[in-house]
Protein backbone atom coordinates (compact mmCIF):
# COMPACT_ATOMS: atom_id res chain seq x y z
CA UNK A 1 0.00 0.00 0.00
CA UNK A 2 1.79 3.72 -1.30
CA UNK A 3 0.80 6.50 0.50
CA UNK A 4 2.09 10.28 -0.42
CA UNK A 5 2.83 12.50 1.76
CA UNK A 6 2.47 16.35 0.96
CA UNK A 7 4.17 19.55 2.60
CA UNK A 8 1.93 22.48 0.78
CA UNK A 9 3.90 26.02 1.03
CA UNK A 10 2.47 29.02 -0.66
CA UNK A 11 5.62 28.46 -3.52
CA UNK A 12 6.11 24.44 -3.98
CA UNK A 13 4.99 21.10 -2.54
CA UNK A 14 7.18 18.79 -1.43
CA UNK A 15 5.85 14.96 -1.98
CA UNK A 16 7.14 11.67 -0.57
CA UNK A 17 6.24 8.49 -0.91
CA UNK A 18 6.03 5.56 0.87
CA UNK A 19 7.33 2.32 -0.05
CA UNK A 20 5.17 -0.64 -1.11
CA UNK A 21 4.41 -2.08 2.59
CA UNK A 22 3.42 1.80 4.10
CA UNK A 23 7.09 1.37 6.33
CA UNK A 24 9.61 3.93 5.03
CA UNK A 25 9.19 7.16 3.60
CA UNK A 26 11.19 8.56 0.83
CA UNK A 27 11.20 12.06 -0.83
CA UNK A 28 10.03 12.39 -4.29
CA UNK A 29 10.06 15.82 -6.07
CA UNK A 30 9.02 19.06 -5.36
CA UNK A 31 7.17 20.48 -7.49
CA UNK A 32 6.80 24.86 -8.38
CA UNK A 33 3.10 25.45 -7.98
CA UNK A 34 1.24 27.30 -10.87
CA UNK A 35 -2.08 27.34 -10.62
CA UNK A 36 -4.36 24.93 -8.01
CA UNK A 37 -5.80 23.49 -11.49
CA UNK A 38 -2.18 22.28 -12.89
CA UNK A 39 -1.35 21.69 -9.26
CA UNK A 40 -3.62 19.40 -8.66
CA UNK A 41 -3.55 17.66 -12.25
CA UNK A 42 -0.09 17.79 -11.39
CA UNK A 43 -0.95 15.24 -7.87
CA UNK A 44 -3.51 13.15 -9.61
CA UNK A 45 -0.83 11.81 -12.66
CA UNK A 46 1.64 10.73 -9.47
CA UNK A 47 -1.51 9.30 -7.47
CA UNK A 48 -2.29 7.10 -10.55
CA UNK A 49 1.19 6.32 -11.64
CA UNK A 50 2.70 5.08 -8.12
CA UNK A 51 -0.70 3.35 -7.35
CA UNK A 52 -1.45 5.98 -4.48
CA UNK A 53 -4.19 4.39 -1.70
CA UNK A 54 -3.97 7.36 0.20
CA UNK A 55 -2.41 10.45 0.50
CA UNK A 56 -1.13 12.56 4.14
CA UNK A 57 -0.96 16.09 3.73
CA UNK A 58 0.99 18.17 6.87
CA UNK A 59 -1.49 20.69 8.76
CA UNK A 60 0.66 23.50 9.97
CA UNK A 61 -0.78 24.01 13.38
CA UNK A 62 0.35 26.50 15.91
CA UNK A 63 2.30 25.39 18.45
CA UNK A 64 -0.66 25.25 21.14
CA UNK A 65 -2.49 23.14 18.48
CA UNK A 66 -4.98 26.06 17.28
CA UNK A 67 -5.06 25.87 14.06
CA UNK A 68 -3.90 29.63 12.03
CA UNK A 69 -4.51 31.39 8.62
CA UNK A 70 -1.71 28.70 7.09
CA UNK A 71 -3.88 25.72 8.25
CA UNK A 72 -7.31 27.08 7.06
CA UNK A 73 -5.55 27.70 3.59
CA UNK A 74 -4.30 23.96 3.87
CA UNK A 75 -7.92 22.76 5.05
CA UNK A 76 -9.20 25.10 1.65
CA UNK A 77 -6.71 23.00 -0.42
CA UNK A 78 -7.71 19.75 1.32
CA UNK A 79 -11.64 19.89 0.79
CA UNK A 80 -10.66 20.98 -3.14
CA UNK A 81 -8.16 17.77 -3.55
CA UNK A 82 -10.81 15.67 -2.25
CA UNK A 83 -13.44 16.06 -4.96
CA UNK A 84 -11.13 16.08 -7.84
CA UNK A 85 -9.54 12.23 -6.12
CA UNK A 86 -10.92 8.77 -5.39
CA UNK A 87 -8.35 8.39 -2.59
CA UNK A 88 -8.31 9.24 1.04
CA UNK A 89 -6.82 12.16 2.27
CA UNK A 90 -5.84 12.75 5.79
CA UNK A 91 -4.17 15.67 7.58
CA UNK A 92 -1.46 15.23 9.98
CA UNK A 93 0.09 17.87 12.59
CA UNK A 94 3.45 18.74 10.81
CA UNK A 95 4.39 21.22 13.28
CA UNK A 96 7.72 21.53 13.08
CA UNK A 97 8.65 19.51 10.40
CA UNK A 98 10.28 22.55 8.24
CA UNK A 99 12.30 24.03 10.96
CA UNK A 100 13.20 19.87 11.51
CA UNK A 101 14.01 19.36 7.94
CA UNK A 102 16.34 22.60 7.91
CA UNK A 103 18.57 21.19 10.65
CA UNK A 104 18.74 17.67 9.00
CA UNK A 105 19.92 19.42 5.38
CA UNK A 106 22.31 21.82 7.49
CA UNK A 107 23.71 18.44 9.30
CA UNK A 108 24.17 16.98 5.79
CA UNK A 109 26.22 20.29 5.17
CA UNK A 110 24.60 21.11 2.04
CA UNK A 111 24.49 24.51 0.67
CA UNK A 112 22.52 27.10 0.85
CA UNK A 113 21.11 26.85 -2.61
CA UNK A 114 20.71 23.23 -2.21
CA UNK A 115 18.72 22.86 1.08
CA UNK A 116 16.35 25.70 -0.38
CA UNK A 117 15.68 23.44 -3.09
CA UNK A 118 15.20 20.13 -0.78
CA UNK A 119 13.14 21.53 2.23
CA UNK A 120 10.08 21.01 1.02
CA UNK A 121 10.76 17.73 -0.01
CA UNK A 122 12.85 16.41 3.48
CA UNK A 123 9.52 18.39 5.53
CA UNK A 124 7.05 15.41 3.16
CA UNK A 125 9.18 13.07 4.38
CA UNK A 126 9.03 13.76 7.68
CA UNK A 127 5.39 14.02 7.83
CA UNK A 128 4.94 11.05 5.85
CA UNK A 129 7.38 8.67 8.43
CA UNK A 130 5.81 10.17 11.62
CA UNK A 131 1.85 9.36 9.90
CA UNK A 132 3.61 5.52 8.59
CA UNK A 133 4.97 5.42 11.95
CA UNK A 134 1.63 6.01 13.92
CA UNK A 135 -0.65 4.10 11.88
CA UNK A 136 2.69 0.57 11.95
CA UNK A 137 2.41 1.17 16.01
CA UNK A 138 -1.31 1.13 15.75
CA UNK A 139 -1.71 -1.82 14.12
CA UNK A 140 1.12 -4.03 16.21
CA UNK A 141 -1.19 -3.06 18.77
CA UNK A 142 1.27 -0.94 20.50
CA UNK A 143 -0.08 2.32 22.31
CA UNK A 144 0.64 5.13 20.89
CA UNK A 145 -0.30 8.36 22.60
CA UNK A 146 -3.18 10.92 20.49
Amino acid sequence: MRILGLDLGSRTIGIAISDELGLTAQGLKTIRRKSPEEDLGELTIIISQYKIQEVVVGLPRNMDGSLGTQAEKVLRWVESFRKRTNVPVTTWDERLSTVEASRVLLEADLSRRKRKGAVDKVAAVLILQGYLDRIGKQSNGSSFPA
